[in-house]
């Protein structure tokens, strides 16, 4: 066979590619017939300052990163290389719309029966397994540490050791934190921050604030109740086997760390999470508002009527402050304040084992709640006032993730943020 010479192979190789293209050039380049519409012809040479053709990274010091689909940069969505419309993701996580209210923070039009009742299962489920976990791990380490079983003498504690049991019932108290911040993300699909305030964080100087407002009224109110109950039964109130001064500053500094947890804790679900659960569907927030401080007080056991109306009482008006303020800030404080002193100074009279709860509060604590409850909540709401705290949800809240617009709502139902049942 007849060998073919060098001018035989470069025409034959001319015939087989189109005219013009060069065959080393990469796709989409000058003269490429396969190159995409609109791309102008003709050689392009890269030069200094200029654009670097086929470049996958921006030079050093200079150039603009690629934005993937939403820019058609060479990672886009195929659909969009045909012009076909590029349908985004839904976001996982949608905040209520501006201007919603404290208790209409689960309004972002994106739950649905089964999303409420999933996540009021979750609340419950999350928190009795946690309990029961918490409790069985923390008795294992108790014993481990020389703490014994507390006598079965028809008490509720776990522990012999009250300081012990204490700081095992506040931490598994505390496990209400993240149970409600848990079901709110997964099945509220909202961002967990709005069961905290409507800007969707902690307004952390805030809350300073009405702690130092907090603990000078609930001091003053312990030591008037003190002062009354010495005048009525002497020397009687401070009998108690007083702790020496390290078991004294050991428990100090455990409820210093463990209390404020555990008052959160209890405003999350009672305050926050259960008020919002109902002002999804309901207009009003006084609804919500009752049914959760009728099952604070009972959550505290039932010791008496003056006990049970006191925190009603006081939850009512909690309640009232967290519309106010459009946040639990206050009431964290004023809850911390309240358990820190009454623990402390158990603590300190040697009766911290038979110090009961506030469902055993007598007559006269309900008397001086009844004064100190609404002096407090109204000092703070002024003070929110003053300092343009906000009670509704603003436009942009610094801090929280940006507001997407809620799913269309069929024709002839209300939406969210329009102060209707949804």
């Amino acid at each position: 066979m007849s060998e073919i010479s060098e001018p035989g192979r470069a025409a034959d190789a001319a015939r087989e590619r189109p005219e013009g293209r060069d065959p080393w050039a990469p796709p989409g380049s000058a003269g490429d017939p396969w190159a995409p519409p609109g791309q102008a012809a003709g050689p392009q040479h890269a030069h200094p300052g200029g654009p670097q053709p086929y470049s996958e990274a921006p030079p050093l010091g200079g150039g603009q990163p690629y934005h993937g689909a939403a820019q058609g940069g060479p990672y886009a969505h195929p659909a969009a290389a045909w012009g076909w419309p590029v349908q985004p993701e839904p976001p996982r996580r949608v905040a209520a719309p501006a201007g919603t209210r404290y208790h209409e923070q689960s309004r972002n039009g994106r739950q649905r029966v089964w999303h409420r009742l999933g996540e009021f299962a979750l609340v419950t489920g999350l928190f009795m397994v946690a309990m029961v976990l918490l409790v069985g791990i923390g008795m294992a380490v108790g014993q481990a540490l020389g703490f014994d079983p507390a006598p079965e003498d028809g008490s509720d504690r776990l522990l012999a050791d009250p300081l012990a049991d204490q700081a095992l019932a506040l931490t598994g108290l505390a496990i209400g934190i993240p149970a409600v911040l848990l079901a709110v993300l997964w099945c509220g699909r909202r961002p967990p921050g709005t069961v905290v305030s409507v800007v969707g964080r902690m307004r952390w100087r805030w809350l300073g604030l009405c702690a130092a407002v907090a603990f000078p009224v609930m001091a003053a109110q312990m030591g008037v109740l003190v002062l009354w109950e010495w005048l009525e039964a002497g020397d009687e109130v401070f009998e108690g086997d007083v702790p020496g001064m390290t078991r004294l500053l050991v428990g100090l500094a455990l409820f210093a760390a463990l209390v404020p947890f555990q008052a959160a804790a209890e405003e999350f679900v009672f305050r926050g999470w259960l008020v919002q659960f109902f002002g999804g569907f309901l207009r009003s927030p006084w609804p919500g508002l009752c049914v959760a401080s009728v099952l604070f007080a009972l959550a505290h056991g039932f010791g008496g009527w003056s006990g049970f109306f006191l925190l009603l009482y006081s939850a009512l008006w909690w309640g009232w402050l967290v519309l106010r303020t459009g946040g639990l800030e206050a009431v964290i404080a004023m809850h911390t304040a309240n358990n820190v002193l009454s623990f402390g100074l158990a603590l300190a009279l040697g009766q911290l084992a038979d110090s009961g709860t506030a469902a055993d509060a007598p007559w006269q604590a309900l008397v001086v709640e009844l004064v100190s409850a609404p002096v407090f909540c109204l000092v703070v709401d002024r003070m929110a006032r003053a300092r343009g705290i906000a009670s509704r949800r603003p436009a942009d809240p610094a801090g929280a993730p940006p507001e997407v617009p809620p799913e269309p709502q069929p024709s002839g139902l209300p939406g969210p943020g329009t102060g209707l049942p949804a």
